[in-house]
């Protein structure tokens, strides 16, 4: 039989944008994508849509696969024929088991690449403001295990070396083992005031960070669980200046973005700057209409045409790639005015070497209808307005009514997406979800359609849900969500400034 190929990729430390180039590579093109506990979710929603997605996650004492089962699931997927990524947290051979991965498929004549990540020791400190080397400080650093495997006779950990050796020490998963790793170190002539910090979720939005010394550090971080690192050594005294992360607007807070997966990157970049937890919830997936034939034929008579409205930027994406399928460019457009709603859809013309004849000033259909009127440019003229398939029937019938013909066309559809984050209820029911976000009518609809309506009254008194404007906060209030707040300008960076002052 023959077999596909294993990449063993480090997923780094929990920010996704740590992620490598490498990896991220992989995840799109692989078959399966096998992946751990500390792998963030985040990165998942890269696979391809038809990719099988097998969680194997081991927490604490409770494992979905034993490590001997997870060996031979990789084994058996890849004599499959298939591209197979096993994807682990932080780096795949610090800790990771990886090495152990590689023989495995070696044995099995299964070819395989390992796909190196951003291990913890280096990026969860940076990120609590702690450079593990320091001039002034240590010029030496050290990662160790803070639980070695149980089947050993002895500890393989040289206690006298290292604890007065090295400068700084980095402990992996010691959360459980803190008394025994600071009474060894003590024991063997590190001073009892040597600071410690121990990190727990280190480089995301929940990062949580206690500092102490050693003959303190055990009782102040008694709160603390795993996952978590400790950090040996002087250079945790830089934390009180370097400390950058978690001083963010949004830090600790966990914001849902419904919007579909194809619009949601600048949404999600703006709020994770800001230090935000982003859980990435699409409830919308755009999608061709069931016929493209009235669009065809009001493009191939487009000269008859005098506005072109756009009121989204789907509308403009799907209207000029059907002008380019059917071999047209923008220059049979000569003479067409154009109206856009909103600054992101104006700027996705203008990418398109166009202007904007009109640019109403709010972002709503009704303004469309005001700043044309001014214009005197509704009666007699036709205008061609490229939608989606529920869009609101105001603004054609209100053109229609004050003389104008319109053509309403379907230029693509807003169909409910299958969210892959299954687990998002929970985290609404437990109150561990700060905001929902909502950027159109329809991303309201579908989230109610999705959660199910009679879990609504269970989270709206622990979630808040924000709107991007005022049609889509009728829309939520008709379905039964309390609409916390409204932006004041119907845009992305409105909704993002009115986050900020909501969780402020």
């Amino acid at each position: 039989m023959s077999s596909g190929i294993v990449y063993l990729v480090g997923a780094g430390p929990g920010d996704p944008g740590l992620l490598t180039v490498k990896g991220r590579e992989c995840i799109q093109k692989g078959d399966v994508i096998i992946y751990d506990y500390l792998v963030n979710i985040v990165l998942i929603n890269d696979a391809r849509k038809d990719a099988e997605l097998i969680y194997v996650g081991k927490q604490g004492n409770q494992h979905t696969l034993e490590q001997d089962e997870i060996n031979q699931l990789i084994v058996d997927k890849a004599k499959e024929n298939k591209s197979i990524v096993r994807l682990k947290g932080g780096d795949p051979c610090v800790f990771g088991r990886g090495g152990e991965e590689a023989l495995f498929l070696l044995e099995n004549n299964i070819p395989f690449e390992i796909v190196p990540g951003i291990t913890a020791a280096i990026a969860t400190p940076t990120y609590a403001g702690i450079p593990v080397t320091f001039r002034r400080y240590t010029s030496t650093f050290a990662l160790i295990t803070g639980h070695e495997d149980p089947t050993k006779p002895d500890s393989d950990i040289d206690w006298a070396k290292i604890s007065t050796g090295i400068g700084t020490l980095t402990f992996y998963m010691g959360v459980k083992n803190l008394p025994y790793i600071v009474e060894q170190l003590v024991k063997h002539g590190r001073s009892k005031d040597t600071p410690v910090a121990v990190i727990r979720w280190g480089t995301r939005a929940n990062q949580e960070t206690v500092t102490g010394t050693l003959e303190s550090i055990v009782e102040n971080a008694k709160s603390i669980k795993a996952p978590a690192i400790t950090i040996v050594g002087e250079v945790v005294k830089l934390r009180e200046k370097l400390n950058w992360f978690e001083n963010r607007k949004l830090f600790g807070k966990s914001i849902v973005v419904t919007r579909s997966r194809d619009q949601v990157s600048e949404f999600s970049e703006k709020l994770t700057c800001l230090g935000a937890e982003v859980i990435e919830f699409p409830t919308i997936s755009i999608a061709e209409p069931d016929d493209f034939t009235p669009l065809d034929n009001e493009i191939k008579n487009i000269e008859g045409t005098d506005w072109l409205v756009f009121t989204s930027v789907n509308g403009v994406d799907s209207f000029f790639d059907r002008i380019f399928a059917l071999g047209k460019d923008i220059r049979d457009l000569k003479g067409v005015k154009i109206c856009a709603i909103g600054p992101a859809t104006s700027k996705r013309i203008t990418d398109l070497h166009l202007n904007v004849d009109c640019k109403p000033p709010k972002y709503v259909a009704e303004s469309i209808v005001e700043a044309l009127k001014s214009m005197g440019e509704i009666k007699g003229n036709k205008f061609l307005m490229p939608r989606a398939d529920i869009a609101r029937s105001f603004l054609p019938e209100e053109l229609k009514a004050l003389g104008a013909t319109v053509s309403d066309i379907v230029a693509y559809k807003t169909v409910i997406a299958e969210p892959r984050n299954l687990k998002i209820l929970d985290r609404l029911k437990d109150g561990s979800i700060d905001i929902v976000t909502f950027t159109s009518s329809s991303t309201a609809r579908n989230f109610v359609k999705i959660i199910g309506e009679e879990n609504i009254p269970a989270i709206s008194d622990k979630v808040r849900f924000l709107s991007i404007g005022p049609i889509t906060t009728e829309t939520a209030k008709e379905l039964g969500l309390n609409i916390a707040a409204e932006a004041e300008e119907y845009t992305i960076p409105g909704l993002v400034d009115i986050i900020i002052k909501e969780l402020q």
